[in-house]
């Protein structure tokens, strides 16, 4: 049971993974990807030793301290995520807007794959079956943001670090959110909340990757023409 779990949890973040890298028009090589992943991993491992000690704050149950450890999970987290992608920046195949969203997405699903079998070994199969479902999706769209900051600095170089910070502050307050709602429980309005986020966070990323796609076919026209 043990090690189906672990195998499930890998497939449903590798399945995630193929499904968003297949979407690029033009591939990114795999060792980049899988570089990128790896430190996906990595970031994890560096945002758990940080969050180790916040486990103080917990021993205080009130709303206040819940949601200060909710905006402190998603701050260290979601900085963790970003450096992870921004490995990939200085690179040659770094050549696109596109690039942004799908590395900052790489990097985020191999911190997730981390959390996912620690899950499993720390919580058993059934908690960490949902906790993968839930939350594997949700580390990939929480890094949209910053993955379209990163990304339109190919055309934004103008907006510099600012735009980049913007990306990733909405990506760490979509992540407070969704964190903030957990710890209310599974009442059934908490569940809708958190359906509703999701639903969101799936446009958001959605309208992104329509925006870099458009962006894409505009640079390839105007390639044509030129070397016509």
């Amino acid at each position: 049971m043990l090690a189906f779990s672990l195998l499930g949890s890998a497939a449903i973040t590798l399945g995630w993974l193929w499904f968003f890298v297949r979407r690029d028009r033009h591939p990114e090589p795999a060792w980049l990807l899988a570089r990128t992943f790896a430190w996906g991993a990595f970031a994890w491992l560096v945002a758990a030793a940080f969050e180790s000690s916040l486990g103080r704050i917990l021993n205080d149950n009130g709303t206040l301290s819940l949601l200060l450890v909710a905006l402190l999970t998603a701050i260290i987290e979601e900085c963790s995520k970003f450096l992870a992608a921004s490995t990939v920046v200085t690179e040659q195949d770094f050549d696109e807007p596109m690039d942004g969203l799908i590395y900052a997405v790489t990097a985020a699903l191999g911190f997730a794959l981390i959390e996912n079998l620690t899950y499993v070994m720390g919580f058993g199969p059934k908690v960490a079956a949902w906790h993968a479902l839930l939350t594997t999706l949700a580390h990939a769209l929480f890094s949209a943001p910053q993955g379209y900051a990163l990304g339109g600095l190919h055309w934004r170089r103008r907006r510099g670090r600012w735009w980049v910070i913007q990306g990733l502050l909405l990506s760490i307050v979509l992540h407070f959110v969704f964190n903030g709602l957990l710890t209310g429980g599974a009442h059934w309005t908490v569940l809708l909340a958190l359906a509703v986020t999701v639903a969101l966070m799936v446009v958001l990323a959605g309208r992104y990757y329509l925006q870099f796609e458009a962006t894409a076919r505009q640079h390839q026209a105007e390639s044509i023409e030129i070397s016509s």
